[in-house]
Order: C-alpha cells, then sequence, then structure tokens
C-alpha cells in the first residue's frame, strides 16, 4: 500500500467522523452529549482541511477517497465510537507523512479526539 492510499483512507476516516458525529449529534437526549458533538463536528472538518491542504502543498492532490461504510445511530454507540477512532488514530498514523507540519495537525486532530472522549465519559 503507498503512502497516498494511507492518506486518503486516513483523511475519509476522518471525513467520515464528521458525519458520524454529526448524526449522533441529532439523534441523543444528553444535552451534554449534544454540546460535545456539535463542538466536534463543527471542528474537525477545519483541522482536516488544514492537514489536506499542508499534504497537499507538499506532495500533491490526494485522490482515492473512500465513502463511509456504517453509521451508528444509539447513544450507547458514541463513546465507543470515538474510542475506537482514537485507536485508529493511534495505530494507523505511523502510516502517514513524518513531516513536522502535519504531525502537529495530526496531533490537534487527535487532541480533539481525546478531549471529546473526556467530555463524553465524565461531563455527560
Amino acid at each position: 500500500r503507498n503512502i497516498m492510499n494511507s492518506v486518503s483512507t486516513f483523511v475519509s476516516t476522518l471525513f467520515n467522523s464528521r458525519e458520524q458525529a454529526h448524526i449522533f449529534h441529532l439523534q441523543t437526549r444528553s444535552y451534554a452529549m449534544h454540546k460535545t458533538l456539535n463542538e466536534y463536528y463543527e471542528e474537525i472538518v477545519g483541522l482536516v482541511d488544514d492537514y489536506v491542504q499542508t499534504y497537499q502543498g507538499r506532495y500533491g492532490i490526494i485522490t482515492g477517497y473512500q465513502p463511509a461504510v456504517k453509521f451508528f445511530e444509539e447513544d450507547g454507540e458514541i463513546l465507543n465510537y470515538f474510542t475506537a477512532l482514537a485507536k485508529y488514530i493511534d495505530t494507523n498514523r505511523s502510516a502517514l507523512p513524518v513531516d513536522t507540519d502535519l504531525n502537529n495537525i495530526m496531533d490537534e486532530i487527535s487532541g480533539l479526539v481525546r478531549n471529546t472522549i473526556y467530555k463524553l465519559s465524565f461531563l455527560s
């Protein structure tokens, strides 16, 4: 698998997380979860956009994006989803370019996911 495939799959997963968070946001009955998920889906798009544009400034246009396969709808799946997303980021970022500017943005993305997990775990 080449680096472009790894990047397009990774970015597709992050874009999918925005859609998933918005679905959870619209369906939860918890006000705290509603607000936390709103913060996530509003922030993740800008961070992923920064990552993609920085990557493309270095390496060229990313191709091969992949659409989402499944969306979850139950409140009980929210924390599990974000925990799995954090694990996905930790496991797969080693396959991405190691440039410091890209790593910095990826750290912000990882921080947003972990902050969301904190709020869902302890403030909801």
